[in-house]
């Protein structure tokens, strides 16, 4: 059985190594530590700040685009954990997508619709256990990651996009019809409806309506995303992943439990996708609709293509890489369309999705040949010039 295993990471974790530390010694934090901690807490408040204003500079057409930057950038981070720190390839990234937008749809959907399938519940509570649906079914796959590797992981794993595309199809009460769908509410937080314009809210005197506070909630799933995963990566887990990547052999001799490793890293990686297709629920005003054809759209071959993608572009490993990464993927071609009129394609096969193929596959080819941790490597290597 070949050996596929990914190019050397770009993870912040592994740039960065925690020092090691004497058991028992008195842990004095140096002043560097704590300035750094303090530039952090600054950063993060002017990031805050930041993105509580945007709706009112930005209109609403991009605010859209963005919120398709972070649905990639969710379900990115999962996948690059997956395949740059704990080293197991998958391409069922999209069919993960899939459970997690199904599971919301049936837990949040109403009781009394007679076509569908509906428990009724809070729809916070519902967003919850539709990520927990999704990480239970990556972790369901255990049996199957911790036979393979490589090449045969990701194939094995791609079975699961045309199983889920079957279900879908078979089971229209659950999924929706693939011709118009079926519809689930939007998230209502303590009273306040993301999807709905009241209360009414303005900031700046200017109104903010369903993409301006969808925006919100979606900068503040992405930071929730990237922090939960900072602290995995750089605590016991991101060690066992990367233990596990590095050598089965040399982990199994260190403790670290190769089948259980692998099946945590399938299910947190899930569980990301789960959360990217309640995301996608939400970004298409409630509608989850299976697609028509296995090879294109939300949930295809090419979506879970997409993902793989958004990791390698952004650098695998890397949380921040991933981010990046999928404003390459996810945004491009959107952000084409907007600059660009739609006239300008008129008679030629260059729309904004092949432009965007060209750009992204070019990057990939690229990055392969001389930056091989993607554009997160590119960013170490910009930090390291101007720490000089």
């Amino acid at each position: 059985m070949s050996d596929t295993s990914p190019p050397a990471p770009a993870t912040d974790a592994v740039l960065e190594p925690e020092p090691s530390e004497p058991v028992g010694a008195v842990q004095v934090r140096p002043a560097r530590s704590r300035r750094t901690t303090a530039v952090k807490v600054v950063l993060a408040a002017v990031a805050a700040v930041v993105v509580f204003l945007a709706p009112a500079y930005i209109d609403a057409e991009y605010l859209t685009v963005a919120n398709w930057v972070m649905v990639g950038a969710v379900g990115g981070m999962g996948l690059t954990m997956l395949v740059g720190q704990a080293g197991q390839l998958s391409l069922a990234h999209s069919f993960f997508a899939l459970v997690g937008g199904v599971s919301y749809a049936v837990l949040a959907g109403p009781r009394d619709e007679a076509s569908y399938t509906g428990l009724g519940l809070p729809s916070l509570l519902a967003a919850v256990l539709a990520v927990l649906c999704a990480g239970l079914v990556g972790a369901a796959f255990a049996p199957i990651s911790g036979r393979l590797r490589g090449i045969y992981l990701g194939v094995a794993s791609l079975s699961l996009v045309f199983v889920g595309f079957w279900l879908a199809r078979e089971l229209p009460s659950l999924a929706g019809s693939t011709s118009s769908g079926r519809y689930a509410p939007s998230l209502n937080l303590f009273g306040f409806d993301f999807g709905e314009l009241h209360p009414e809210l303005h900031v700046l005197n200017v109104p903010m309506g369903k993409v301006e506070r969808s925006f919100w909630l979606y900068a503040a799933l992405t930071a929730l995303a990237y922090v939960l995963g900072r602290g995995a990566l750089s605590g016991r887990v991101g060690r066992g992943w990367r233990a596990l990547r590095d050598n089965e052999a040399v982990a199994t001799v260190m403790g670290v439990s190769v089948v259980r490793q692998k099946a945590l890293a399938f299910a947190v990686s899930s569980a990301y996708a789960g959360l990217a297709g309640v995301m996608v629920v939400w970004w298409y005003d409630g509608l989850m609709k299976p697609d028509e054809s296995v090879d294109f759209g939300t949930y295809s071959t090419t979506a879970a293509i997409s993902y793989l993608a958004i990791c390698v572009i952004g650098g695998l490993g890397s949380l921040g890489g991933a981010v990046l990464g999928s404003v390459v993927v996810f945004g491009l071609p959107q952000i084409i369309q907007l600059v660009t009129s739609s006239d300008d394609y008129s008679g030629t096969g260059f729309t904004p999705g092949v432009i965007t193929n060209f750009v992204f596959g070019s990057l990939i080819v690229l990055i392969i040949l001389f930056e091989p941790r993607g554009l997160a490597g590119l960013g170490a290597r910009l930090r390291a010039v101007l720490r000089r």
